[in-house]
């Protein structure tokens, strides 16, 4: 296991390598002056090229990035240019605001999705079953920003049941936590659906019918555990499209997280914080799955990791 974890590690560094060059190379492409959105339209040429030469804009792309990755190396994203502000500071703040919602989120499509998964393997075709794929191809369907304004409209202006954005109780998770995890919750109901149809074809689940088991015994006891396999793979990459997703959740919902200082980040032209976002949001989703993979271990006993 020890040598399993070490190895990922290790491929992680040309993945994360990968994800700076790319990140910097896209805000390299974008038209506009960082330096003249700070300075402002008055500011004068010997002024704006001083304050390139301080923030390092004047050299190269390719000794640009070997520093910044040096400078990532030793825990240092660099300063925000809007905030003048370290970025590892402002990505603190913010943090645990996404990780919370991502994870209020995911344990809704897990319940939810799951449960919906099994109820229609155990009675395929039938009406709950058809019901319930239609309901989760309309998920599916629905972009994420469109069903928050919806639930806006509906549930925070109309009704007034929750508030309108922001943090503060728990009824502030509610409803960016609906929005964020209603396609998750489509992807996993028909993933656990398909998988436990597969598993329950098998000829271990027919032997412990032919016991006498019955079927909530089978279905929990031996199915459903050798079903949950694929379905954690989904979790893990459904888990960093929640992250991903909350950018557009945050921002419809005014939510105080790393996807709304990223689209701040985007409208000022602050390449330094939106390096550091998206650099944090990469490195939040490999090692994500990397856990998803360790737990196959634990959720079927014949996997070993050399």
């Amino acid at each position: 296991m020890r040598r399993y974890v070490i190895r990922r590690l290790i491929g992680l560094v040309p993945v994360l390598l990968g994800v700076i060059f790319v990140t910097m190379l896209t805000i390299e492409l974008i038209p506009g002056d960082p330096v003249a959105i700070m300075l402002g339209e008055n500011a004068r040429q010997e002024q704006v090229e001083a304050l390139r030469a301080h923030l390092g804009l004047d050299q190269p792309f390719p000794v640009r990035y070997v520093k910044y990755v040096g400078n990532v190396l030793t825990g240092d994203l660099g300063r925000s240019i809007q905030a003048n502000r370290s970025v590892l500071a402002e990505i603190a703040d913010v943090w645990p605001n996404t990780l919370l919602l991502a994870i209020a989120a995911m344990a809704l499509a897990i319940v939810v999705g799951i449960t919906v998964g099994i109820i229609s393997a155990i009675r395929p075709y039938g009406l709950i079953d058809t019901v319930a794929r239609v309901v989760a191809l309309i998920g599916l369907s629905m972009p994420i920003f469109w069903l928050g304004l919806v639930l806006l409209y509906a549930f925070a202006y109309y009704f007034r049941l929750f508030p309108v954005g922001g943090t503060g109780s728990a009824r502030h998770y509610v409803l960016p936590a609906v929005a964020l995890a209603t396609p998750s919750i489509g992807v996993l109901s028909r993933m656990t659906r398909s998988s436990l149809l597969e598993v329950m074809g098998e000829d271990f689940i027919r032997t412990a019918r032919a016991k006498g088991l019955k079927g909530a015994k089978v279905i929990t006891g031996h199915a459903l555990r050798n079903a949950m396999i694929p379905v954690m793979s989904v979790v893990g990459l459904q888990f960093g499209q929640l992250l991903g997703g909350a950018v557009l959740t945050e921002t419809v919902f005014s939510w105080p997280g790393l996807g709304r200082l990223t689209v701040r980040g985007i409208f000022a032209r602050d390449y330094v914080l939106v390096q550091g976002a998206v650099l944090t949001f990469a490195m939040a989703f490999v090692f994500i799955n990397l856990l998803i993979d360790l737990s196959y271990a634990y959720i079927d006993p014949r996997i070993h990791y050399d």
